[in-house]
């Protein structure tokens, strides 16, 4: 800790009062208040007087004065006196907001209108828009709408009509070597049994 001619506030001991001291303190302002007010009723006229009970003079009469004053301000505020020219000249902030009571019917309505939807950024709208593109995309690609749809099919047609040429031919083929088949056996039956 540094000792010299400029201190610093955060290198001092902290001081922490008594709670029996707050507790005394509370108090003694609870018999000063008390006493005030027994004085007011007694008498009007002697507020400015101070309290015999009081260890600071200064204090109770400083607290009078300010006690005295929130009586006049607390009579003003109920009598509505204008201040300055408020009173000869009606003025109207515009910047000023008047809350004004509404009803619960009101509020929820005004709830209802205020924001049926939350506003979407300009990248999570471009991500709907994508996605909803993409979805009737693929549902007009289902349905054979699309020049990729039609081209898949003449393509797929194409292919058909190939493996049914395919399948025609294998038939074809199949039922020759049968029937090869049958003649050479035929032939060896008559060249066997001609022999026997």
């Amino acid at each position: 800790m540094p000792r010299g001619k400029f201190v610093n506030h955060k290198g001092r001991n902290r001081h922490f009062t008594n709670p029996e001291e707050l507790e005394e303190q509370r108090r003694q302002d609870e018999e000063r208040r008390q006493w005030r007010k027994n004085k007011g009723q007694d008498t009007d006229s002697d507020e400015d007087e101070e309290d015999p009970k009081a260890a600071g003079g200064n204090k109770s009469k400083k607290s009078s004065d300010s006690e005295s004053e929130s009586e006049s301000d607390s009579d003003s505020e109920t009598e509505g006196k204008a201040k300055g020219v408020e009173h000869l000249i009606p003025v109207e902030n515009p910047n000023r907001v008047q809350k004004k009571a509404k009803k619960l019917s009101q509020l929820n309505e005004s709830l209802a209108q205020a924001s049926p939807k939350p506003e979407l950024s300009r990248r999570e709208r471009e991500q709907l828009e994508k996605q909803k593109a993409i979805a009737n995309y693929q549902k007009l690609h289902a349905a054979g709408k699309t020049d990729e749809a039609r081209a898949d099919l003449a393509r797929l047609a194409i292919i058909k009509q190939q493996r049914e040429e395919a399948a025609k031919r294998r038939d074809d083929e199949k039922k020759q070597k049968e029937m090869a088949l049958k003649q050479k056996t035929e032939q060896t039956q008559k060249a066997l049994g001609k022999r026997a």
